[in-house]
């Protein structure tokens, strides 16, 4: 007989072929068919970021708000950056954090914008008192078919939200960062198995990587910890931005190992580990969450 207790992995969420769609920039998770799970209804908190002072950027829709979603519910205030222009799941995820009795606060910058990655940092700990989790998380993925097609403005503005951003908000915030504090980068197994398509965005991702284990030996004198999350394909606002080739939608994350997508809540759990308490001898570590895909040889 089953054991009624457990879950098949591969049909715990959304497993289907996805519609077709596509929307303007921005995209908004609002719109998404399916829409993403983030936790909104499933996730339980049980008080692991108590008085914690976050900032997630990226933090309105998909992986990002499924971190903030669940920071508010483990106990944490929460500072979300997002494009200009996504301000409807922004307020979305700011009635949720304050449903969960914390402090929220909305930061619509763009990082293609020099000087926009100090003014959140600065704007967080005027707004909380203090910063001690950072989740570096915002990105811009728009997938080419040829390299002839890949702009080398696109690339610039790739760099420049994927990594750049997260070096003037680590600079920004490393007076403020006490022994304790923790930093979460969102790199992507597109850091180790890169596709084509993706040249750019890939190439930022494994920057990424190589910034947190650089960054974690930075920090390990001070107390600070600093850890990585390798998304697989994840059914985020994203997706439908440019981020998959034309005809390409329908069939997101079904060649994984676990045969669909991730949901953003998935990812949640590894980000709450990595920020709380219970990840005090974690750090200079990239987890994968992957559905299968491996991110090391």
């Amino acid at each position: 007989m089953r054991n009624s207790h457990l879950t098949d992995p591969r049909k715990k969420y959304y497993s289907e072929k996805f519609p077709d769609q596509k929307q303007n920039t921005p995209a908004l998770q609002s719109k998404m068919i399916p829409k993403p799970d983030c936790g909104e209804e499933s996730y339980k908190g049980y008080k692991r970021l108590e008085g914690r002072n976050a900032l997630i950027t990226g933090g309105d829709s998909g992986i990002g708000r499924a971190v903030a979603i669940a920071y508010a519910r483990e106990g944490a205030n929460v500072a979300i950056q997002y494009l200009p222009g996504e301000d409807d799941d922004a307020n979305e995820v700011k009635e949720l954090i304050e449903k969960a009795g914390r402090k929220a606060l909305l930061l619509p910058y763009d990082f293609r914008k020099d000087g926009t990655a100090t003014e959140i940092v600065m704007k967080t700990v005027e707004a909380f008192g203090g910063l001690d989790t950072l989740v570096l998380n915002a990105a811009q993925q728009i997938a080419q078919s040829t390299l002839s097609e890949l702009s080398i403005k696109q690339v610039q503005e790739t760099f420049k939200v994927n990594i750049i951003s997260m070096f003037e908000t680590v600079k920004a915030a490393e007076e403020h960062l006490e022994s304790g504090s923790a930093i979460i980068t969102t790199t992507s197994v597109q850091a180790t198995n890169p596709s084509a398509s993706l040249m750019d965005y890939a190439a930022t991702k494994s920057a990424i990587s190589n910034f947190t284990i650089n960054l974690s030996s930075y920090f390990a004198s001070k107390g600070v910890r600093v850890n990585g999350v390798a998304p697989g394909p994840i059914w985020t606002p994203l997706q439908l931005d440019k981020g998959q080739l034309p005809g390409q939608l329908p069939m997101f994350g079904q060649n994984t190992p676990l045969g669909r997508a991730g949901q953003p809540v998935e990812l949640a759990p590894v980000y709450v580990l990595l920020a709380s308490d219970e990840g005090s001898y974690i750090t200079g570590q990239i987890y994968g969450v992957t559905g299968g895909e491996p991110i090391d040889l």
